[in-house]
């Protein structure tokens, strides 16, 4: 199939799957073709089959602002037509799906097919914007398919924008590097001795509840020593930064910035923080248990789909630092416990939420779009 992917080149979650699905796409000898305004972060040039095509935004003096939405569904057109794409595949409703229908109806054709991905808040934040609601809901119904990364955000579309076109739940994937599972590569830069690393990777947005990590972890190296390490960058970044610095426990606390290889990290760490106030999926905390990392989250979203309370991790209720720190404590004082929670951890993650099983269930759903008239 030659498959176009829209997303976002960020570090957040949608823009990740998207370029790790259209890796594993390629490997199996699909033409993947990635449009967008920037080359996605995670993505590698190294398949004869991956094509990258920028978007130009254009302006105009007329324009206050530039209408990326526009031009995208131009740079559809013309990747479309030029190598005949059989379907596109956008990620995150906003602005994309309205773009690929745009492009659909000038094309006019009955390829591309157009699959919609939905990832969480282009429907729970933005989506339920009243100025959004009208043209989110009728590009998402226009799409000749529509997936969502969890039960609960199918669910949630459903309720808020009484779609009543079928949504396929197929959910988010990770695999990990093997070699990295025993060796834990970077722990001599992070602690030393019997010191225990805490985890936090994110786009450090509000939602996340970076200063919740941060109230977690400062409970837990009261009793336990431990340095808390922090991968990504965002708005929040900021002011946690200065709160580091306030409490004046620099020395405790390690802001690794944004890093195309995530994996070292996760692979070395001994707990997964989570504290968000919504999450559609969770794809961090897959990758945590991948890696064999119990994860201490919050139920809520699509989190609880992934871990299961009181067998790969622990959830609570958002905000509720004590417990998060509670749960934390207990386990890492205790290593049967841990053992049992690590082994489980990685075991639904390869049961679960395999590359090999979520591929299947993208290309299945590829052909059975592609077969409807």
């Amino acid at each position: 199939m030659k498959i176009g992917i829209v997303c976002y080149p960020s570090q957040g979650g949608s823009g990740v799957v998207a370029t790790e699905l259209g890796h594993a796409l390629a490997n199996r000898g699909h033409e993947i073709h990635f449009i967008t305004y920037d080359k996605p972060f995670r993505l590698k040039m190294d398949n004869e089959n991956i094509y990258f095509h920028k978007v130009n935004i254009a302006s105009y003096d007329l324009l206050k602002y530039p209408d990326y939405g526009l031009n995208l569904a131009v740079k559809m057109i013309e990747i479309a037509t030029k190598f005949d794409l059989d379907i596109i595949h956008v990620h995150y409703a906003i602005p994309h799906a309205t773009s690929a229908y745009l492009a659909k109806q000038i094309l006019n054709h009955d390829k591309p097919k157009i699959i919609t991905t939905l990832h969480g808040t282009d429907i729970t934040l933005v989506g339920k914007d009243p100025s959004y609601f009208p043209i989110v809901k009728y590009s998402i119904e226009k799409s000749c398919g529509i997936t969502a990364v969890s039960q609960s955000l199918k669910e949630q579309t459903q309720k808020y924008f009484s779609i009543s076109n079928p949504i396929k739940v197929i959910h988010n994937f990770f695999a990990a590097d093997k070699q990295l599972r025993k060796v834990k590569p970077l722990r001599d830069m992070f602690v030393k001795g019997e010191e225990k690393i805490i985890l936090h990777s994110s786009n450090f947005r509000a939602i996340k509840r970076p200063l919740d990590v941060l109230e977690i972890f400062l409970k837990i190296n009261k009793q336990i020593p431990s340095k808390l390490v922090l991968l990504g960058r965002g708005p929040e970044l900021k002011s946690l930064e200065a709160k580091v610095d306030q409490l004046n426990i620099q020395n405790e606390v390690y802001f690794v910035g944004e890093s195309i290889y995530v994996d070292p990290y996760v692979a070395s760490a001994d707990l997964f923080l989570l504290p968000s106030e919504q999450e559609s999926f969770g794809l961090s905390a897959l990758e945590a248990m991948a890696y064999g990392v119990p994860v201490i989250a919050t139920n809520v979203g699509g989190i609880p789909e992934v871990v299961h309370n009181r067998n790969t991790g622990y959830l609570s209720n958002v905000g509720d630092i004590s417990k998060m720190a509670e749960d934390s404590i207990r386990l890492l004082k205790d290593d049967k416990l841990y053992s049992k929670i690590s082994e489980c951890a990685q075991e639904i993650a390869e049961k679960n939420f395999s590359l090999n099983k979520i591929l299947n269930q993208y290309e299945n759903f590829y052909q059975n779009i592609l077969e409807k008239k």
